[in-house]
Formats: structure tokens, sequence, C-alpha cells
């Protein structure tokens, strides 16, 4: 299943002007390429899930960069937090809360597997901030890295001098505010997300990807499809997917295009694989216009954004682990894909 360029398939004409959030937005080219990309990543996605023999791809963007999976749950942070943080250890939604927030305020698969294998997987009822401390400042003086790059999380002030430990109190104060048992009893999840906002760091984007992760766990059944909030890499490509006149709209934009989905694939004459039968998501939508960001600044250089950048820091680099396929069992999608649940812990 090797996948073509995406300049090789400019089949089909751009889309006319749409009414989206009480405005008429006229498309950029860069809007048909939102979905070419996504057709052509996803099935880069099947064809390593698949463990094809290189080449994946024939468009030389793809071939080069990094960009993440077309569904947020199936990137390989995601993956682990589902399979091997959320959904392994004891399933009281108070510790699968813990884990789910301590692994997340680092979001980096190799500081959660750190803490493991040094101090066995961490729990809310066996917690010592002087244990996670070691370990963490420990890391760090050898020079190795605790955060992901994916995106910067500031620590709060509350009284610590590292960032890391600042992020632990953050924890506590969450778990003192009994934010688990205020977000199980919550009604949508717009009111996790406002739980999440009130305390230290969390902003809007923030707060919102929180909840989609912790949304991931059995205790929680929102539809991913109730809101959404676009984070600034969003933001930008949707600017160069319609222009100005979307600014201040941008979550009708990726609800319009979450909606009509289906329709802007058959009007280019695209076959778009998903995910188990699970359409595109708002998140996963959200998350498309950010990667499609990335990549228009090297297929359309003429069209601009709001960043102004021109180029894409991160380039391809193969991980050699095998790609995995789990995904929260609420779904109903497991059985579409080989690899079965997680091993036990």
């Amino acid at each position: 299943m090797t996948a073509v360029a995406i300049n090789q398939v400019e089949r089909g004409s751009e889309s006319g002007a749409t009414l989206i959030g009480g405005r008429r937005l006229t498309p950029t080219p860069v809007f048909d390429t939102y979905w070419r990309f996504a057709v052509a990543r996803q099935q880069v996605y099947f064809a390593r899930l698949h463990d094809e023999p290189r080449p994946w791809t024939r468009d030389p963007i793809l071939e080069q960069y990094r960009f993440t999976n077309c569904y947020r749950a199936a990137d390989r942070v995601s993956q682990h937090l589902i399979r091997d943080v959320i959904y392994q250890g004891d399933q009281d939604w108070d510790e699968v809360f813990f884990r789910a927030v301590l692994f997340k305020l680092f979001n980096r698969s190799s500081t959660w597997h750190l803490l493991c294998s040094t101090i066995g997987t961490p729990t809310w009822d066996g917690y010592r901030f002087n244990d996670l401390d070691t370990v963490l400042s420990n890391t760090m003086a050898a020079g190795d890295r605790l955060y992901s790059a994916a995106y910067v999380i500031p620590p709060p002030q509350l009284g610590e001098g590292r960032k890391h430990r600042n992020h632990l109190r953050l924890l506590e104060t969450m778990m003192a505010a009994s934010a688990p048992a205020r977000i199980a009893d919550a009604g949508s999840l717009r009111e996790v997300f406002a739980i999440l906002k009130a305390f230290p760091t969390f902003g809007n984007f923030l707060a919102y990807q929180f909840a989609i992760d912790l949304n991931y766990a059995s205790a929680l059944s929102f539809d991913e499809m109730e809101f959404v909030v676009p984070g600034p890499g969003a933001r930008d490509g949707i600017r160069k997917c319609f222009g100005a006149a979307a600014d201040g709209i941008e979550a009708d934009v990726i609800r319009y295009v979450t909606d009509t989905q289906e329709e802007h694939f058959a009007r280019l004459d695209l076959s778009f694989p998903t995910l188990g039968g699970r359409r595109l998501q708002l998140i996963d939508c959200q998350n498309l216009f950010c990667e499609v960001d990335k990549y228009a600044r090297l297929a359309h250089p003429d069209v601009a954004g709001i960043s102004g950048r021109t180029q894409i820091k991160q380039h391809f680099r193969r991980d050699f682990a095998p790609l995995t396929a789990w995904f929260p069992p609420k779904w109903g999608i497991n059985n579409r894909f080989t690899g079965g649940p997680p091993s036990a812990a």
C-alpha cells in the first residue's frame, strides 16, 4: 500500500466559497491539499502498521519530514498512554487519573519507563514526592531530557525551583482538590475542560488536550465531537486554507471540515482509509490543520500563515519499534487490528 505523491493527484476543482460561522469563506489551494495530505499520511500509517518496506510514499515532503498521524490516538505517545498507562495497573479512577496526568505532564515515554523501572509504576496511594524527584533530578543531572518537545507545558509557580518539581506539586494540588472525583461527576467534556482549566498552567489548549487524554479512560464516556479548542498550529493551518477571513471562527471551521469530510474526499476522488471505520473526530481534524500548516510551508510557500514560519524543523527519523494499534475498548474497533490488547504490566 504505497501512497502516491500528493502533487500527483491534483484531480478535482477547488471547493467553492462556503458559509462557515456566519462568514462566507473562499478556500485557497491549501484546502484541497489538506484532504490529499490526510489520505497520503494515513496510507503511510497503514503501510508502517503492516510492516511494509520503504518507500511508504512517493511524496518527498512526507518522506523527509516528521508529521503526526491523522488520528491523534494512533500516535506513539498516545498509544503508550492508552495501552500502558491508562489501561494497565489499578483501574480505580483516582489511580488512573494520577497516572495519566503524571505521564502527560512530561508527555515522554522514556520518562515514564524511567520512573517505572526505578521505583515501580507510580501510584497515588504510594506517592512520595522525594521518590519521584530524586529519579527526575538525577536524570536531569545526567543531561537527559524529561520532557517531550511536542508542546510546551509551562511550569506553575508552586514554590519549587525546578520545572519538574513544580509539576509534581501541581499534580498534588489536583489530587488534593478532588479533581478525579469532580471530573468523574462532570456532565460533559466541556465541563471536564473547565475543571482542568481552573488549575495553574492550564490554558485553553492544554486543558482541552488533557480532557481528550482523560476521556480515553473507561471511567469517562464523552463524545469527542462535543467541542474543539484550536491550537496555534491549527489556527495557522486554517489561515492558510481560508485566509484571514477565518480568524476568530477557527472552531467553526474545524467543525465544518469534520462534518463534511466524506463530501470533500468524494469531491477530490480520494479514498480515505479510516481507523477501523471511525471517522475523523474534531480533535483529529484540529491536528490535521496543524500538520498541513507545516506541510504547506514547502508545498505552498507562497501562501502565508500567521507565524511566518517557512521551514519544517523535525526531519523524519525512523523508530524501529513496532507500531501498536490498540484503542479505548469502548470505541469498539480493536477487533479490526492485529496485535491484541496490551500485555500485563
